[in-house]
């Protein structure tokens, strides 16, 4: 498992979730694999009673089944709930890129061009694990821009079952457009199209339906 930075001023509970949710969205912990609260409570170091908060917390969105005196179990894939989080997405990220057209100044438009920038970067020379950290970074300015941002940090929860399937899709998926849609995106809040910057960006969360056959034919083994 990789561990995290402990944030300043972050609390234990607020720490485990954040390294557990990292963990299962990048395929550390598999769909399937089982967890321990002592292993995890070893390895963060940290007690159980926050390591046990955060899988309750995570068990409540259905990303962790947890099972009274056996090791917990990180839920296989359940695409209902991947498109359930991705109709979340849609409705609040399509609203967001229109108000954006409205409030970004330029700095926000340089802000989202240097995201993307670094984007074609690691995509270029195949750092494909850098690339989730700045997809979540660029939606999250997005969000910071229309003055949103505790919105984004509240969908980040059930957002977690589309964030696996969009980490799987940066592995597998060999024509990857991710970051084209993103470049599409910034232009068009650039020349505040705010028709064409919500029909891109439902594009963009819509790939996963696109991705889904070599989603599956890499990783059979995630899904219910």
């Amino acid at each position: 498992m990789h561990i995290l930075d402990r944030l300043p001023r972050e609390t234990g509970r607020e720490y485990a979730l954040r390294t557990i949710k990292e963990n299962i969205i990048n395929l550390e912990l598999a769909p399937g694999s089982q967890i321990s609260e002592n292993e995890l409570s070893a390895e963060m170091g940290l007690s159980r009673t926050p390591v046990r908060e955060a899988l309750i917390e995570l068990s409540k969105v259905k990303i962790v089944e947890i099972h009274p005196q056996k090791r917990s179990v990180v839920s296989l894939i359940d695409y209902d709930l991947v498109e359930e989080s991705r109709f979340m997405r849609h409705l609040l990220e399509c609203a967001v890129v229109q108000l954006d057209c409205e409030m970004a100044s330029p700095e926000d438009i340089k802000r989202l061009q240097e995201n993307v920038q670094l984007q074609n970067f690691y995509l270029d020379n195949f750092y494909t694990e850098q690339l989730l950290p700045l997809d979540n970074a660029f939606h999250g300015i997005l969000f910071d821009i229309a003055r949103k941002s505790q919105i984004f940090s509240l969908m980040s929860n059930i957002s977690i079952h589309f964030d696996r399937v969009r980490s799987m899709a940066l592995s597998s998926v060999k024509n990857l457009k991710i970051v084209q849609d993103h470049e599409n995106i910034v232009s068009a809040i650039a020349r505040r199209d705010a028709a064409q910057a919500r029909d891109l960006m439902e594009q963009h969360l819509s790939r996963y339906k696109i991705d889904a056959a070599a989603i599956r034919e890499k990783y059979p083994q995630y899904f219910v």
